[in-house]
């Protein structure tokens, strides 16, 4: 079953947090390492950096859209 659409805004913002958090950990993992180690130690960062964004991202999730309500119009 699909997530009822209040949750749309909250959703979304975890999906973001996971593809930015794949894009940081590619970026800042070490190149001298095999393919499976660089598999492993990537998915351990990767892992550990969604998970401690989470929170945060759904916490500001609220405040940005506020945020973004003081500088951009609203359709009149």
């Amino acid at each position: 079953p699909k997530l009822h659409r209040r949750f749309r805004q909250r959703t979304s913002a975890v999906i973001q947090s996971a593809i930015t958090c794949a894009i940081a950990t590619a970026i800042a993992s070490p190149s001298n390492l095999s393919a499976s180690q660089l598999f492993s130690y990537g998915f351990k960062a990767w892992l550990i950096a969604w998970i401690t964004i989470v929170p945060f991202v759904l916490l500001a999730t609220p405040l940005i859209g506020r945020l973004t309500s003081l500088v951009v119009q609203e359709d009149s």
